[in-house]
């Protein structure tokens, strides 16, 4: 929220108190933490120090190369809760330390100076460069008087300052640009679609291009100012008299979003038959058992490879959402029809939701034993908005959250492998009271957490830790943990479909790992055209799903060329398993996305820094998704030649490139100095992808000599050292049991097993790293 009137006036009704200068510095040593007393007026003399406030702001560390910030005016409130969960390193202290100059807190490689001089001045360094600093009138307090009776409302806020040409990304799934300068940004979750300012999930965390991230640790209503208020200052406000936040050190955005995903949490592993083709049945189209069979054998006809059957709203009776029942109307025969897709060699997904409408047989059970949320006067909160009656389940209360998960353990019984965690954003915040006495201000945001870890945790327990998957929409910080997550619901239109990209963006900066969108847009019905654009996008994002609102998805209706398009870049994606499984491994250990902004990848190219049209999957392939019908598509290549991996064709770097491109092609270029391990299986996501590897080689440079590894589908990974000397390249490896090749251009040669093999790069031209047609191979 905005607290001035332009730079020199304050807003009416509104007074300020700012830091102004440092009156006293505190050290505790063995704790770590540096406490600043720090008067709001200069003080000239004794009697200045009398009816005076004071903010005290405190800075200590919980791992290395993060700095914590408290801000308080009144220390002696109730904080009731809840908090995002910061995984602190045990026994870690920083150093500490106060002269007449100035109080210091060293972290690692990130440094906090607090000067005595003058004026308030706070600088966070890094190597010895400044990453941003707290200037004066920029760490303060504000109050509006009280009015009716009513308690005054009051505010903490900080200004950090923002470089000249400094670029900021993040704060959770935003549809709007993806550079968030000049935005205003309310992290507060809500039900808005993507094309509005709203978000299903607001994470409170940034990061700078210039190499660090902050995190305000508060999941109640955090107001971003980015350089909207103070041009040169990202500012941050939360209600009340306290303000956390982290300073994440790093160096580059990707060091940054390690250490926060290290701090925040990191994403789970996911199974790999989650990565095929995910089918819906549509949310208010009509089907039953002979509609779902109809589709999954109109994709084995036409040799389209499918993962996962999905479940919409519907498998349950209308107006009685949840309460996880199949509708024996349309579903008469449940297991049976589930034991049949499994046959079939699909898993399934069913769609839930948190709440519990009034003609569900669970909605007396549930009032009778308190599961639901409760309005302060002790009645149940109910109202019609999407179910008629409907309540919340109260999941601070853990037999609520038991008997939850008792329901969906009878579903896993039955054959459902997965659920669709949908809603959970339109939380109430005022007049309720939580089981466990939770502020409902906090609560809102932090009410997804507890969602998708009570389902996410029943799934693990269920199929076992690496086999748990969910389809999520809501979410706040530490939400990563429990993946996948997805874009919501977006139109069937081109902006539409732009708009999803930069929210996957925006995600991917605020440390979720995975991301999925409605192939097709979920509104509306999609042309063809349109269609057959987003598939080539779906299916070159982690995740892929066909989706829609009140029609199908399937992609013979839409014309035969819409079934090659879904055959060609299904198969392409399960050829990239082995390459994928690489890069969703790093999203489990390190943090870092599958789906990388160009910032990301490449820090230090600042004419990539504003790109959102594009992306890089992982660290090796660059994807412009084609946002018209007739083809036509610009993108940034950085240095380099890179190649594409769909027809062989070269293009420069360091340029915008403009293309044409037909239905059957997407600008898919492979980075320069790239092993792609290419798989043997494109007809499903789950096989051993070692198998009968292929090394692609681009643009190896003289004196290449790396590693390249590939997971084992049960956890065993098989390593191949590939190096070039002049126009050699030779690959070897000590642990593969399985046939595996190396190919350069056309010249390909291959071993069983252990061993070491070489081929020549073609002396014609060193730019033929590809096949002619790369995508055909073994069903």
């Amino acid at each position: 929220m905005k607290f001035t009137d332009g730079y020199w006036l304050t807003r009416p009704g509104l007074a300020p108190l700012f830091a102004v200068e440092v009156d006293d510095i505190r050290i505790d040593e063995a704790a770590g933490t540096l406490t600043v007393y720090a008067p709001t007026t200069h003080i000239r003399h004794r009697g200045d120090t009398l009816n005076r406030p004071m903010l005290t702001v405190t800075f200590s560390s919980p791992a290395p190369g993060v700095v914590k910030t408290r801000v308080q005016r009144h220390a002696g409130g109730v904080h009731r809760g809840p908090d995002f969960a910061i995984n602190a390193e045990n026994g870690f202290v920083p150093a500490v330390s106060v002269t007449d100059g100035e109080g210091v807190l060293q972290t690692g490689d990130l440094t906090v100076r607090i000067a005595r001089g003058d004026g308030w001045n706070v600088t966070f360094e890094e190597g010895g460069r400044v990453l941003t600093r707290s200037e004066p009138r920029s760490i303060g307090h504000y109050s509006a008087p009280a009015q009716g009776g009513v308690e005054p409302e009051t505010w903490v806020h900080q200004q950090l300052s923002l470089a000249p040409g400094e670029r900021v990304y993040g704060f959770g799934e935003r549809f709007g640009a993806f550079v968030k300068n000049g935005q205003v940004i309310d992290s507060w979750n809500a039900d808005g679609g993507t094309s509005s300012e709203q978000a299903y999930k607001s994470v409170p965390f940034y990061v700078s291009a210039r190499g660090y991230g902050v995190l305000v640790d508060s999941p109640d209503a955090v107001s971003f100012e980015v350089g909207s208020e103070v041009n040169s200052r990202v500012q941050f406000s939360v209600p009340g008299e306290t303000l956390d936040y982290y300073v994440i050190g790093g160096g580059t955005p990707k060091n940054v979003l390690s250490r926060y995903t290290a701090l925040t949490g990191r994403p789970a592993r996911v199974p790999a038959w989650s990565f095929g083709l995910w089918l819906t049945t549509s949310f208010t189209a009509d089907y039953d058992e002979a509609t779902v069979n109809e589709f999954i054998a109109g994709f084995a006809e036409r040799d389209l490879p499918l993962s996962v059957f999905h479940f919409d709203c519907f498998w349950m009776r209308e107006y009685q959402w949840t309460d996880f029942e199949w509708d024996p109307r349309t579903f008469p025969d449940p297991e049976g029809q589930l034991a049949r897709l499994h046959e079939r060699g699909l898993k399934v997904s069913a769609w839930i939701n948190p709440y519990i409408a009034q003609r569900s047989v669970l909605f007396a059970e549930a009032v009778e034993k308190g599961y639901l949320l409760k309005r302060t006067d002790g009645s149940v909160w109910q109202w019609d908005l999407w179910q008629a009656g409907m309540g919340i389940v109260d999941f601070t209360n853990p037999e609520a959250a038991d008997w939850y998960v008792a329901h969906l353990e009878r579903l896993m019984g039955q054959g459902v492998d997965t659920f669709k965690t949908d809603f959970g954003e339109r939380i109430p915040h005022e007049g309720v009271v939580w089981f466990d006495g939770s502020d409902p201000a906090r609560m809102h945001n932090y009410y997804p957490q507890l969602y998708n870890e009570i389902v996410f945790r029943a799934l693990e327990k269920h199929r076992g830790a690496g086999d748990a998957v969910l389809f999520a929409r809501s979410a706040t910080a530490g939400g990563q943990q429990f993946p996948v997550h997805w874009g919501g619901d977006s139109d069937s239109t081109f902006s539409s479909m732009a708009e999803s990209l930069r929210g996957g963006l925006s995600l991917a900066m605020s440390g979720f790992g995975y991301w999925s969108h409605d192939i097709g847009g979920f509104e509306g019905t999609p042309d063809a055209g349109l269609f057959k654009r987003w598939l080539a996008f779906g299916l070159l994002s982690s995740h892929s799903r066909l989706h829609g609102s009140d029609s199908f998805r399937v992609p013979w209706i839409f014309d035969d060329e819409a079934v090659e398009v879904t055959r060609l870049f299904t198969n392409l994606k399960m050829r990239l398993m082995p390459y994928l499984a690489r890069v969703a491994e790093e999203a489990h250990t390190d943090g870092i996305p599958m789906m990388r902004a160009m910032v990301l990848e490449f820090p230090e190219d600042r004419s990539g820094h504003d790109a959102d049209t594009q992306y890089m999957l992982g660290d090796a392939l660059l994807v412009a998704p084609v946002f018209t019908a007739e083809g036509e598509v610009s993108y940034y290549l950085p240095a380099g030649a890179w190649t594409s991996l769909l027809d062989g064709s070269v293009a420069p770097g360091c340029r915008w490139a403009t293309e044409s491109h037909d239905f059957l092609s997407v600008p898919l270029r492979v980075r320069p100095g790239t092993v792609l391990p290419w798989g043997a299986v494109d007809s499903r996501p789950d096989y051993e992808w070692a198998d009968g590897v292929t090394l692609r080689c681009f643009e190896l440079p003289d004196g290449y000599d790396a590693v390249t590894v590939v997971p084992g589908l049960d956890g065993a990974s098989t390593s191949f050292r590939v190096r070039r000397s002049g126009a050699t390249i030779t690959a070897s490896s000590s642990d593969a049991t399985a046939s595996w090749s190396v190919q350069v251009g056309d010249a390909v040669a291959s071993a069983d097993g252990a061993g070491e093999i070489s081929v020549s790069v073609p002396a014609t031209d060193s730019h033929t790293d590809s096949v002619s047609n790369p995508v055909e191979g073994d069903r």
